[in-house]
């Protein structure tokens, strides 16, 4: 019986340990520099420090969200192209700077995305105190609004419905109808396309 209490022990801690998140691999894609230039090779960012990294023709830069515009890569992982723009935004709550943004959806509601890792605690019946923790990725959500203002949400289901008006019901049957998920970003992003398909009809 303790071995096999050691085994689940392992196997917990080793998967947070052993766990690697999107922003850790290099990706194929393009930098859209504040220049004009344009860069082509394999990327890696990293949201939290607003960095990106390019390996191209033999060299090696990196690129604060000051000197760049655009940012497209191609993530393996989710097997997808992902979109990442520098929008001046006051992370700190004190002046606005300019801080990568990750499109999600651009319509009626046009949804911006900024990626986190936070320690988690979770409950186990396998550890001493009955808990552990472990570092997850986390999605912290914003409205990019008409005007140009970006605003945090805080990504609860009622406030996506809130946004959607109207149409709320509608989109509900959808997600609904297709097992999709507020709370799992790649299917919100379906959820979202599909309310903002609604409004263009």
């Amino acid at each position: 019986m303790r071995g096999l209490l050691v085994l689940v022990f392992l196997l917990l801690g080793g998967a947070g340990r052993a766990q690697q998140f999107p922003f850790e691999y290099w990706h194929d894609g393009k930098v859209v520099l504040e220049s004009g230039d344009t860069l082509k090779g394999l990327i890696k960012y990293d949201l939290q420090a607003d960095l990106i990294q390019i390996q191209y023709d033999t060299k090696a830069e990196s690129y604060t969200a000051r000197k760049v515009i655009f940012c497209e890569i191609f993530d393996a992982t989710v097997r997808n192209y992902r979109q990442f723009y520098s929008l001046p935004f006051a992370l700190n709550g004190t002046y606005k700077a300019p801080v990568f943004f990750e499109l999600l959806c651009e319509g009626k509601l046009t949804i911006l995305v900024r990626e986190a890792i936070e320690y988690r605690t979770y409950n186990s019946m396998y550890f001493y105190g009955g808990t552990y923790t472990r570092l997850v990725l986390v999605y912290k959500y914003y409205l990019l609004k008409e005007n140009g203002n970006i605003e945090p949400l805080t990504g609860r289901k009622s406030e996506w419905l809130d946004l959607m008006g109207g149409w709320a019901d509608d989109v509900q049957k959808f997600a609904k109808a297709n097992r999709l998920d507020f709370d799992n970003r790649f299917e919100l992003k379906r959820i979202l396309d599909h309310y903002n398909s609604l409004i263009k009809r």
